[in-house]
């Protein structure tokens, strides 16, 4: 993936290794040709290409507590690297973070705010329940933090697909997307 990278145009800031801290990991920092900064992970193989996606967030146990009860995610891991600096959580819906997509939630030691800068755009999420999930993360979103940015509904006239999004407690925009509409949307 790193020779992809570099094929391109990218720019190698990490050339792939150990990660910090000694853990088992293989990764790689990257830069691409717009300036946004990347770290590749090597992990065994998921049935999706994508499998992690890290959220910086300014309380773990917040973030961790949110999305389990607002999404149903399960704490899959917790890592305390205190040398580095930070800890991280794993969730997702599987029962490990080597066998399915996991959001990885990291927490770097007194920092309560992050600039997104303008490359983030959203987190999708498929649920089978758009109306009934979006109804879960209100109520959790009322406890912990966070808000429903769009109703529960079809995404536009013409368009049957039904969504909705929110900001967790970080500010961080998630979609919710219907799982069988969207997959007819595709097969169209």
């Amino acid at each position: 993936m790193v020779e992809k990278v570099r094929a391109l145009g990218g720019t190698i800031t990490y050339e792939p290794g150990p990660a910090e801290g000694g853990a088992m990991a293989i990764v790689a920092f990257v830069r691409d040709p717009n300036g946004y900064e990347f770290e590749l992970l090597q992990r065994q193989p998921t049935p999706q290409p994508l499998s992690q996606v890290m959220l910086r967030v300014s309380d773990l146990d917040r973030a961790i507590n949110f999305y389990e009860k607002a999404l149903g995610m399960k704490l899959l891991l917790k890592v305390d690297r205190p040398q580095l600096n930070y800890t991280i959580a794993m969730v997702g819906y599987g029962d490990d973070q080597y066998t399915t997509t996991v959001l990885e939630l990291k927490y770097s030691y007194g920092v309560t705010e992050y600039t997104k800068g303008n490359a983030y755009s959203q987190v999708a999420i498929a649920t089978d329940h758009v109306y009934k999930s979006a109804e879960g993360v209100n109520l959790v979103s009322q406890e912990l933090g966070g808000k429903i940015i769009r109703r529960p509904g079809p995404i536009s006239p013409g368009i049957d697909t039904k969504m909705a999004s929110f900001l967790d407690p970080d500010g961080w925009k998630i979609v919710l997307v219907d799982n069988k509409d969207f997959l007819k949307e595709l097969n169209e």
